[in-house]
């Protein structure tokens, strides 16, 4: 940090005995001025005073006239802290100016009208050229001269200094982080995937290096310089993502409860307004869909209007496959009765499958293709989310089946996700009727069930039996045909077998016909690994075609056997003959 030090005199400013609201010098010469800034008096001369400021020479006058020596400086820039520097510097006095005092120290100079018309090498024209040439020129003491400002706020705007520390600093956001060869702050980010620390390689400089230090800024002045960095289109919008993450980041509460102070609730909205209007500055700014999600579910807590987060809205839609079931649990707001925004997730799941590009204008409007493996993550997306919302006691089952069925089907190769979430929605809901049930589980295509989740749906009591038939007749079907795809590669390579070993006597096949008889069995016993309620379901549906397979399957085992001794019979008598 830079400073500059005026006056080469030692301070002989003190307070008096009896009072510590009088400030003197200690002079030869009796004081013959005396100025109150905030209830402070100090008592000093007028020759110094009124040598460098204008202002006071028309002060003294007037108090002169009224014969009162007293002069009061009202709303004084800086308070009476400030004051004495001004003073010490019209009795040569050694001052420093820092980047900390520099704008207060120069609102003073120019309430005291300090100019040059006065006196050559005055305090406005010192503060001046320091400002310039090296508060401005350095990147911590320019955030450090903007952040004072805010004290100031109307002076330093008529003064044009914020606006100038804000040019210096967009300025300095820009450099080729090849050039940055100055002190900021940088500090070990964890990997979103990892969570390990990572660090910039030593001797380079990242792309991102004055994030955390503009961090430091109040919203309104962090906005306007946001706004100055965006303008001048050199930083790339991954970066100024990054940066408006970090930010809310280090201010927004990291909580999901409602705000209970009002002045906090309002604070916080003209926050998230800040950062909504900073995303609308350019469409190049990227924002991961994590941080997109925690701005929209923050503007509801707070209320804010509708309006202002359709664009939000909008661009969380476009990248909604980058979501968690986490970041779509966003408090309902008045009137809705479910404790989550259900409404707005539908909202944002027909934007995401909507096939129509909307433009503005009168463009053309095309069709957009949805990468297929998109889809399906929001699929698994969406079942997520409804076994999260299913416990809610207050959601209907046409909010539910709604949602649902806003997935494609080619988004939902697999439905245990979905069957999960009907199962602890009807867990939830024991009072739903038959005709919701059958409703409800319309929503479930058995056949793309896996085996695990057909198991669990065959013993859940929960589901309408004429669901758990279908289940059970979709699984007795799919081990039939694995049954008969066995029976074909036993029968190939039974083939394959008679083909290379032609002179072999037929007992070396007798394996080969255990093994089919062996499936054949496993046919038979995989009804006993049912549960008793599916199997007992099973045996009445099928009990008349299952005994006829049986009986048919019996007698060619019968014929087979009958021939089997003939066969060794007949070649026993054909050895007795030879010998």
């Amino acid at each position: 940090m830079k400073f500059m030090k005026l006056g080469s005199k030692p301070d002989a400013f003190h307070s008096d005995h009896d009072s510590n609201s009088i400030r003197c010098v200690s002079s030869e010469l009796v004081t013959d001025f005396t100025v109150i800034v905030d209830e402070i008096k100090f008592h000093l001369h007028k020759f110094p005073l009124l040598s460098k400021s204008n202002r006071l020479q028309k002060l003294a006058l007037t108090a002169s006239e009224d014969n009162n020596s007293d002069v009061h400086l009202v709303d004084f820039p800086g308070g009476s802290k400030v004051f004495e520097i001004c003073a010490k510097f019209c009795y040569g006095i050694t001052v420093s100016i820092s980047p900390y005092n520099v704008v207060a120290v120069r609102c003073a100079a120019e309430y005291l009208e300090m100019t040059e018309d006065v006196d050559r090498g005055n305090l406005i024209y010192k503060i001046d050229v320091f400002f310039r040439s090296s508060v401005l020129h350095s990147w911590k003491d320019s955030i450090i001269a903007l952040q004072s400002t805010t004290s100031l706020r109307q002076l330093c705007e008529d003064y044009e200094i914020t606006n100038k520390c804000i040019e210096a600093i967009s300025n300095h956001t820009c450099i080729d982080p090849l050039l940055v060869n100055w002190s900021y702050t940088y500090n070990r980010k964890l990997d979103a995937i990892n969570k390990v620390p990572v660090a910039p390689e030593i001797g380079s400089v990242p792309k991102d290096w004055w994030i955390e230090d503009l961090c430091e800024l109040d919203v309104d002045l962090y906005e306007r310089v946001m706004v100055a960095v965006i303008s001048k289109k050199r930083v790339e919008g991954e970066v100024i993502g990054e940066a408006l993450k970090t930010y809310c980041l280090r201010w927004l509460p990291d909580c999901d409860e409602r705000f209970e102070c009002d002045d906090h609730v309002e604070k916080c909205k003209s926050f998230i307004e800040a950062m909504f209007s900073l995303l609308k500055q350019d469409n190049g700014v990227i924002c991961s869909c994590n941080f997109l999600l925690k701005m929209l579910k923050f503007s509801v807590l707070v209320g804010v209007d509708r309006m202002l987060r359709e664009d939000l809205i909008r661009v969380v839609s476009l990248k909604l496959d980058e979501a968690s079931v986490r970041d779509l649990l966003i408090p309902a707001e008045h009137p809705q009765t479910t404790v989550y925004d259900v409404e707005l997730v539908q909202d944002l799941v027909d934007r995401f499958f909507d096939r129509k590009s909307h433009v503005e204008g009168n463009e053309k409007i095309g069709l957009v293709l949805i990468d297929p493996r998109r889809s399906t993550i929001i699929g698994r997306l969406i079942d997520g989310y409804l076994a999260e919302v299913a416990c809610d006691q207050n959601l209907s089952l046409a909010v539910f089946t709604t949602l649902s069925q806003s997935i494609p089907d080619a988004a939902r190769p697999v439905h245990d996700g979905i069957y999960g979430a009907i199962d602890a929605y009807l867990k939830e809901h024991p009072t739903l009727t038959k005709v919701e049930k059958k409703k409800i589980c319309e929503l479930i295509d058995v056949k793309k069930l896996s085996a695990n989740a057909a198991i669990h749906a065959a013993q859940n009591d929960r589901l309408p039996l004429r669901m758990v038939v279908q289940i059970l007749f979709h699984e007795q079907v799919r081990a039939t045909a694995a049954i008969k795809d066995n029976a074909c590669t036993n029968r190939a390579k039974e083939q394959e077998w008679e083909i290379k070993l032609p002179l072999r006597s037929k007992s070396v096949r007798t394996p080969s016909r255990m093994k089919l008889n062996d499936s054949d069995a496993k046919e038979g016993g995989s009804m006993r690994l049912l549960p008793s309620r599916s199997r007992r379901i099973l045996e009445r549906f099928w009990g008349v075609g299952m005994g006829q397979r049986h009986g048919e399957s019996k007698s060619t085992g019968t014929s087979g056997s009958s021939q089997s001794k003939s066969s060794s019979s007949s070649s026993r008598k054909q050895r007795y003959s030879i010998s």
